[in-house]
């Protein structure tokens, strides 16, 4: 790494800059803030440990830091780093065989719910029935739907999975129509 972009990417870490203007350094940060938790979900959700998910998304925003830094196209940047993190999440879950992909996420502080007893036992239930209905999904559907769920567009979940727009929506419908049965 050059010095400059060393200086860049500490100052970047250590979150000195929060002024949202269109330098590579500004832009990431505000990207990093506003895309990380719904990033750090959708990762762990392709199986990843919380350790794994994390180095998934400083990798990410890495990436995003030097393709700004090189002057690349600003367009659509929120497709574009689901795109790279979903990419690299596939890179990492096929290097480890995972499991319990939920473990450790109340130590990295990722708020869990408290629910009465009845609570958990209707919510429980419930989340059962849609996690079998969601595990029946062939996989496309379930990556389909996981990024609907984080907030993006057709369109951009088309260019992440590079699919169709229209096998998206067909997708989406699908899953819909299978969970709204419930």
């Amino acid at each position: 790494m050059t010095n400059s972009l060393a200086t860049s990417v500490k100052t970047l870490l250590s979150g000195e800059l929060r002024d949202c203007d269109e330098s590579p350094e500004s832009e990431v940060l505000c990207l990093h803030e506003e895309y990380r938790p719904r990033l750090l979900r959708y990762v762990a959700s392709l199986g990843l440990k919380p350790p794994d998910a994390e180095d998934v998304i400083q990798e990410t925003f890495l990436a995003l830091f030097r393709h700004l830094k090189a002057g690349k196209p600003r367009s659509n940047l929120a497709g574009w780093v689901f795109r790279v993190a979903h990419r690299l999440a596939l890179k990492r879950r096929t290097l480890y065989a995972l499991s319990g992909r939920t473990e450790g996420w109340k130590e990295q502080g990722i708020p869990v719910a408290v629910f009465s007893p009845e609570d958990e036992v209707l919510f429980s239930e419930q989340q059962r029935r849609l996690q079998n209905i969601f595990l029946t999904l062939p996989e496309m559907d379930r990556l389909c739907l996981q990024l609907r769920s984080e907030g993006l567009k057709y369109r951009d979940i088309s260019s992440v999975l590079n699919v169709s727009l229209g096998f998206v929506h067909k997708s989406l419908s699908r899953s819909f129509g299978k969970l709204i049965e419930i």
